[in-house]
């Protein structure tokens, strides 16, 4: 995934993939979707993005599954 942005236009890109866009959906007058031939995201395109995105502010967090081990669970006969 790619963020480009454009500061003379105020402008995001958010790519997610290098899959040709097939499509453009504009979701209001400032974001818009690009798709591919399968309907899959390709793209985001954020105008006025410091207004809608809060830009410059910027955050990746990547959350991983728990393992299930770590989930305590009582068990019949545990008196719980």
């Amino acid at each position: 995934m790619r963020i480009k942005y454009f500061s003379d236009t105020d402008t995001a890109l958010v790519e997610f993939s290098d899959r040709a866009v097939a499509e453009t959906k504009e979701i209001n007058e400032n974001i818009y979707l690009d798709l591919d031939q399968s309907g899959n995201l390709v793209a985001m395109t954020i105008e006025h993005a410091r207004q809608q995105a809060s830009l410059p502010f910027l955050s990746y967090e990547q959350i991983e599954k728990e393992p299930s081990s770590a989930v305590s669970r009582p068990t019949a006969g545990s008196g719980v």
